[in-house]
């Protein structure tokens, strides 16, 4: 496994080789002492917990490339500021400059690539849809006519359209602000499915009042490839994040950051996704690379 990581690792520096200079990012951070997340409510990747605390699987790992920058920059009193994003903003914030990464569960595809940069992937997820049990929908054949909510500005927007279109479904296609919103339409009738990310519907679930109300199912539509996002051309950075990424699966603590989040009972309520490392991730581990096939 070791001698894998480093061949990853060098990969990795071809790809992005280190700037003359400190670069924006780098610079930014040093002369504010502070490094800015950009985070929205989509547990378990991040959200805000009971206690007012910004926390999740992405924020675990984006807490981890904080402490490199510490150790990069010789910053031991670094501050780390949380500006929160929806599905839409979130890419602003980081184009912007408002936040230095977005930390939440951001798919990484060629066209979002034109416009910003990606860490190596640290989750797949397919596409899929959740609805109230005892409904007559087993898979998206049974959305013929129906209406079914979608959070805005995702990338599934596109695929539930093309399905509809290619099938003649018919389907009426809701747009709701963000992840909560669009199941609570679900909960409340005013849609008969919630199409999104499989990690991210499961994760609602868990966290309804009774999650035994609601199922996920659905042949996948696509797979999802989530990366942490940062400015795009600023070689410096993306180099000391992608060692800091291959640094944490080399010795484990990316695998115990997705052990802590999707395989063992968190939060006050001791919520348990049960989503053992999938065949996907656990294979982009062996050759890190932040290119992906979308």
């Amino acid at each position: 496994m070791r001698g894998v990581m480093k061949h990853g690792l060098t990969l990795l520096c071809i790809l992005t080789p280190l700037a003359a200079s400190a670069g924006d990012t780098l610079g930014k951070i040093r002369d504010s002492q502070t490094i800015t997340f950009a985070y929205r409510e989509t547990a378990p990747f991040s959200y805000t917990d009971e206690n007012k605390q910004i926390v999740g699987y992405s924020i675990d790992m984006c807490l981890k490339i904080a402490d490199a920058v510490k150790r990069e920059l010789k910053l031991p009193n670094l501050k780390v500021a949380y500006v929160p994003v929806d599905s839409t903003t979130r890419f602003s914030s980081v184009i912007d400059g408002k936040a230095d990464m977005e930390c939440g569960s951001t798919t990484n595809n060629a066209e979002r690539r034109t416009r910003v940069g990606f860490t190596v992937p640290n989750f797949f997820s397919s596409v899929r849809m959740i609805v109230k049990k005892g409904s007559d929908i087993k898979n998206w054949s049974d959305l013929r006519g129906k209406t079914i909510v979608i959070t805005k500005s995702t990338t599934t927007i596109d695929l539930v359209n093309d399905r509809s279109n290619v099938r003649s479904l018919n389907i009426k296609v809701l747009e709701a602000k963000d992840d909560a919103e669009s199941f609570s339409f679900v909960e409340q009738g005013k849609a008969d499915a919630y199409a999104m990310d499989d990690v991210l519907l499961y994760s609602l679930r868990a966290t309804a009042k009774t999650p035994s109300d609601f199922t996920v199912l659905g042949d996948p539509l696509s797979i999802e490839q989530y990366s942490l996002m940062f400015r795009k051309d600023d070689p410096a950075f993306k180099q000391l994040v992608d060692k800091e990424m291959v640094r944490m699966i080399n010795e484990g603590d990316f695998q115990k950051i997705y052990s802590s989040w999707f395989t063992q009972p968190h939060g006050s309520k001791k919520v348990n996704m049960s989503m053992p490392m999938g065949y996907l991730l656990r294979d982009s581990l062996l050759y890190p690379s932040d290119k992906t096939a979308q």
